[in-house]
């Protein structure tokens, strides 16, 4: 169980410390030593000491605001596409754009919290700050209100990225403050373990919750209220502002130390900027060996070896461009699929939850389990925990790409290029044979209340098709004319005799499935006149007519998933259950003063259970607790100490790199069908742990030398820290007092 103490939680995919002042709890945790006399003595038993009172106002703060940023995060691509409008690849876009700005600012939080204001100063002032973005997208949610939504959205969410991604490397480093060293080095460890737990248990409680708050709950006269599910978490985030605050009296507070991250970035500029000066007259063995006068010989040593071990993060990045797709492609995945199980209805959202549920299972299944089975395989050594760890996220995809083939027998098909589609609705009370010259159906039977189709027709351009319809039944005439098909393009007709003759009603038809995940359905009324008709939903508490109108359209409505009472005229005349994702047409017809009423299922509804996902759900979070902890455990026992912060840093920035391709990717729209987009994906982190595989193979570690023994320890320190040995500045010519 020691990654649960040492090393950062893996639902909140990010190391909890960063900075030069962050606190290296994993030496803390080992080291036993005590001030006897004066002096550190090895294996001395330290002075115990109370633990801190400010730790439980540090652990509520954390719960409350992990129960925003995951609570937000869990409904926001199903807000940008069901009431900001943005299609599928514009909402993962915004969604991953916004997580690269949140560990982009992790590196800025730690250098404004280490160089300037200090811990809790930047952790209250940003908070304050994602508070402010988490009210401008409630209020913008609110659809009574003339507000532009959109806007207020991007804004709030540039506000929330600031926030929370400056105030996460802060938290956990600011309570580590807290601890007497090394005499509270077991209560450290506990403090780790329950900032651990409430991290998970705000990812946990959120991702289950605001789902439910936004479809079980209305408000607004709408079916949804994600207001409410953004409000939640927003008043959570100002109650954790209030906790932090009202420990206040309580806290150690340290002032800014200075940040390694700067220190590392200013040695390597001043050793290229050198270098191109002095390669010359000056060579040296290292190129970094050109900033040793300026920066000292201890700083260039352990940025050598830091630079050594982030080889091996180039290929990182790649594993988080698949792993937060859960957030986004996996989640409209899940919206194109059933998540009636009969007893209970799981949202689209909802499946997130399985991420930090298995993490609170898995990590100690690794280490009682899983770890000691990998090992009787061979694979014992960090590197190739890791490796296997990016080889399951591609596994994953695979898995999600074979459930992406299946529900698209589910889909509608979409006319391509050099094709049109037909359809037929019969309105009328009599069986119609059409004759027509539409390829393979010279001839067929057209039944009342029923539809012909077909949806590959070649057409270039536009062109026409002839038809006869003829019927044996008395009071029903034959016709004939023209279909006028175009390509691209879906056209359908309605056979009718409103005007008092039989004939067809053309429109322009969409078959395919609402983005959102809606049913859709359109009335197609054959009646004497334009009877009013009323869709009630039954499933309402109190039942209520949810749509309604006073003329027949062929327009498409998008509905709710229920059981709705259709009437005409105020006369029932079904009752029908409209499923996610269908697409449905509704015959009304009316003989001799009988009403009728026929449902065609135009595209069918979501039939693949939700459950399916499940598979890719598990493998993804196997891999990502092999990955993760395993290469954060690795790459921090090869750097030196002092830069242990620098590279939780560069760990953050993968993150941020890795959604950034997943920006990219879905930006280019490179592929129309979304198998091929889960394709390319497995087959990049393939190919991806294939170089990190080669990187690892040829990795050698660079010993990390102890300077505290050096002879001449001058020569480790930046040149304004030396004693220049010549001149009245030499020890020789300086008067003694």
């Amino acid at each position: 169980m020691r990654h649960l103490v040492c090393w950062p939680t893996e639902v909140d995919r990010s190391p909890l410390l960063i900075g030069a002042a962050s606190v290296d709890y994993a030496t803390f945790v080992e080291r036993k030593v005590a001030n006897v006399n004066g002096k550190d003595v090895e294996g001395a038993e330290p002075k115990k000491l109370k633990y801190p009172r400010s730790i439980p106002f540090i652990i509520s703060n954390e719960f409350c605001e992990r129960f925003n940023y995951y609570g937000m995060r869990t409904i926001l691509v199903l807000y940008l596409t069901r009431k900001l409008d943005y299609d599928d690849d514009t909402a993962t876009v915004l969604y991953h754009s916004f997580t690269t700005l949140v560990y982009f600012m992790c590196v800025i939080g730690a250098i404004i919290s280490d160089s300037w204001l200090g811990k809790f100063k930047t952790i209250l002032y940003l908070s304050i700050v994602y508070v402010c973005g988490s009210s401008l997208i409630a209020i913008g949610a609110i659809p009574t209100l003339d507000v532009d939504a959109r806007a207020m959205t991007i804004v709030g969410l540039l506000l929330i990225a600031i926030g929370s991604g400056g105030i996460k490397p802060c938290v956990a480093a600011f309570g580590g403050e807290q601890f007497k060293m090394p005499e509270q080095a077991k209560y450290l460890a506990l403090f780790f373990s329950m900032f651990y737990f409430a991290v998970n248990s705000g990812s946990f409680v959120s991702t289950m919750i605001t789902p439910i708050l936004r479809e079980d709950v209305k408000c607004f006269d709408s079916d949804d209220c994600f207001s409410l599910a953004f409000g939640v978490p927003g008043i959570l985030m100002v109650v954790s502002i209030i906790i932090f605050l009202l420990g206040k009296p309580l806290y150690k507070i340290t002032a800014p130390a200075g940040n390694m991250f700067m220190k590392v970035s200013k040695c390597i500029w001043t050793a290229i900027r050198t270098r191109s000066k002095e390669k010359t007259v000056n060579p040296r063995d290292h190129w970094l060996d050109y900033s040793e006068k300026r920066w000292g010989q201890q700083l260039v040593d352990e940025t050598r070896i830091l630079l050594n071990v982030l080889r091996l993060y180039i290929p990182l990045p790649v594993f988080w461009a698949l792993f937060d797709q859960q957030g986004s492609r996996w989640t409209f995945q899940a919206t194109r699929m059933d998540g009636d199980l009969g007893f209970w209805t799981i949202k689209p959202d909802q499946m997130q939850v399985i991420n930090p549920l298995l993490i609170l299972i898995f990590i100690p299944l690794y280490e009682v389990a899983f770890y000691p089975l990998l090992s009787l395989i061979g694979i014992r050594r960090p590197l190739q925990k890791l490796t296997l760890g990016g080889i399951f996220a591609g596994i994953a995809f695979v898995i999600s790409t074979i459930v992406e083939i299946q529900l698209e027998d589910t889909y509608a098909v979409i006319p391509s290029a050099g094709e049109s589609q037909l359809r037929i609705f019969n309105g009328m009370a009599c069986d119609y044979t059409v004759q027509t010259d539409v390829p393979n159906h010279a001839n067929f039977v057209l039944k009342s209340m029923e539809m012909f189709e077909e949806k590959y027709i070649s057409v270039n351009g536009v062109k026409s098709f002839t038809y006869t319809f003829s019927s044996e039944t008395a009071g029903c005439a034959g016709f004939n004319g023209q279909f006028q098909l175009e390509e691209y393009k879906q056209i359908s007709y309605l056979v009718q005799n409103r005007a008092g003759t039989p004939g067809l009603l053309s429109y322009e038809d969409n078959t395919e499935k609402s983005s959102k995940g809606y049913p859709l359905f359109r009335v197609l009324g054959n009646t004497a006149e334009d009877r009013p008709y009323a869709f009630k939903d039954l499933e309402a508490d109190p039942p209520y007519d949810r749509h309604s109108n006073t003329t027949y359209t062929d327009d498409l409505v998008e509905s709710y998933p229920s059981l709705y009472e259709i009437s005409v005229d105020g006369k029932k005349v079904m009752e029908y259950y409209m499923r996610l994702g269908g697409v449905y047409a509704f015959i009304i017809s009316e003989t001799d003063n009988e009403i009728k009423a026929e449902v065609l299922i135009v595209t069918e509804p979501n039939s693949i259970s939700m459950l399916w996902l499940i598979p890719q759900y598990v493998v993804m979070t196997l891999g990502e607790v092999m990955y993760s902890i395993t290469g954060l455990e690795f790459s921090f026992t090869q750097a030196p100490e002092s830069m242990k912060s620098v590279l939780q840093g560069c760990w953050q920035l993968t993150v941020a790199v890795g959604n950034l391709i997943v920006v990219i990717v879905a930006e280019a729209k490179i592929f129309e069908a979304q198998k091929w987009e889960f394709v390319l994906f497995a087959c990049l982190m393939f190919v991806d742990m294939a170089i990190f595989s080669v990187l690892a193979y040829y990795y050698k570690p660079i010993p990390i030398k102890s300077y505290e023994d050096e002879d001449d320890a001058n020569t480790t320190l930046p040149i304004e820290d030396r004693k220049e040995e010549r001149g009245l500045e030499n020890p020789t010519f300086t008067k003694s007092e």
